[in-house]
């Protein structure tokens, strides 16, 4: 293993922001520069003013920040510009800082569309969720051919304009008939919050053929683990945190971890809690 420099002037900092920081993403990067001798140091953040941190991303030259709930959508207005993949869903997750300039990008995108490639686009769904990452997944479904799907969203006004973006319905509450692909994009089953609630009920669970829960943390939320008693395939929070955290890692660094290095760091996340 290289060594890693003492963390000095030199040393970059990246981070994230986010309303209930996990730790997934911190010791998944940091794991990174640890196996790859880099001088680069990632700390998680919350904050109730936006601006300012954003400020202080441009001030202090960090490097990179990663974004999640709820400042996807809010914090669009105070970057420089957008790349594509952000632009394409109104929806940011990663900061890029290059020599004061913010470019916000979306890793979530690519993270949902390869995990989701060796499924049926004619399978029908239901997506609980109409925010950022919400957009992320219903994008990548849509670009994945599929076009049998609802939006479930108690905001009416951002479920159906999600909706109608990506061609799926709308409605407010579930349809008791359920679906094969059932997808949480909710904090429902998030530490902290809902944690003992579940997204869908188990008779759509015992029903669905493959269920995704976007939650990072915990690892195992009360669908997931609620999908393996029935036997479901199950996608994971983790496995699409790992994915868009690896894409966020390159855009940071510039460098291209091994899948051997990254099954490392994904692993030592997890087993940190």
């Amino acid at each position: 293993m290289p060594t890693k420099p003492l963390i000095g002037r030199d040393t970059r900092l990246c981070m994230s922001l986010s309303a209930r920081p996990g730790n997934f993403g911190t010791r998944f990067h940091n794991r990174l520069y640890e196996l790859l001798g880099l001088d680069f140091v990632y700390k998680a953040f919350s904050t109730r003013d936006l601006e300012g941190a954003v400020r202080g991303i441009r001030a202090l030259d960090i490097r990179g920040c990663a974004i999640s709930m709820p400042f996807k959508e809010a914090v669009i207005p105070l970057l420089d510009s957008i790349a594509p993949s952000a632009a394409a869903i109104d929806s940011v997750n990663t900061i890029v800082n290059d020599e004061g300039v913010l470019t916000g990008h979306n890793t979530d995108y690519a993270a949902v569309a390869r995990l989701i490639a060796d499924i049926d686009p004619a399978t029908p769904f239901l997506l609980r969720g109409s925010g950022g990452m919400a957009k992320a997944v219903a994008a990548a479904l849509c670009n994945s051919g599929f076009r049998n799907g609802t939006i479930v969203a108690r905001n009416a006004e951002q479920g159906q304009a999600l909706a109608t973006r990506y061609g799926f319905r709308w409605r407010a509450d579930l349809d008791p008939a359920g679906a094969p692909l059932l997808i949480n994009v909710t904090p429902i089953g998030m530490a902290g919050g809902d944690a003992d609630a579940l997204a869908f009920p188990e008779t759509m669970i015992v029903a669905s053929r493959v269920v995704i829960d976007v939650v990072q943390y915990p690892p195992e939320t009360r669908l997931l683990r609620a999908a393996q008693v029935a036997g479901k395939r199950i996608i994971t929070g983790t496995e699409i945190a790992t994915l868009q955290a690896l894409d966020q890692f390159v855009l940071y660094t510039g460098v291209t971890p091994s899948d051997a290095q990254v099954a490392d760091a994904a692993a030592f996340a997890r087993a940190a809690g």
